[in-house]
């Protein structure tokens, strides 16, 4: 998912850090900052956890490079699911900002994985774009 979010990259990189506020973003539930990471609290090694009904997922911040870069593992999801990384790069682009927002998953399911597969793509690429219109709604005010 990409898109330009007309406001300085530090505060939009600083929103998709900010784990522990995860919660204000649509279809988000619930979120914590299980552990912090280097920097504290939302660096390297940060662990979060996140609630999207009927979801609970754990991710681990596997690269920090404020404020361009911010690279994630799912390490824990209640439902079959091999995420192999997401990586959130972010560009000042003149007076905006160009987020791109990549995400790399298997679901192991014999048989019927790659169905599940295809069904999964639009959800995750849905819910990535509703966080991206929330900061761009909420750097707006």
């Amino acid at each position: 998912v990409t898109r330009t979010i007309p406001a300085p990259a530090e505060a939009v990189f600083d929103l998709l850090a900010d784990h522990a506020n995860y919660d204000r973003f649509r279809p988000i539930h619930a979120s914590e900052l299980i552990r912090e990471g280097d920097p504290p609290p939302n660096g390297l090694g940060a662990l979060r956890r996140i609630k999207v009904r009927p979801l609970t997922f754990e991710e681990e911040i596997t690269a920090y490079e404020r404020p361009s870069r911010l690279d994630y593992l799912i390490v824990k999801l209640n439902v079959p699911f091999e995420h192999h990384g997401g990586t959130i790069r972010v560009d000042q682009a003149g007076d905006a900002t160009d987020v791109d927002w990549r995400s790399s998953f298997t679901v192991p399911t014999p048989v019927i994985g790659g169905l599940e597969e295809l069904v999964w793509v639009p959800v995750l690429a849905r819910g990535f774009r509703h966080v991206l219109e929330d900061i761009e709604r909420m750097l707006a005010s």
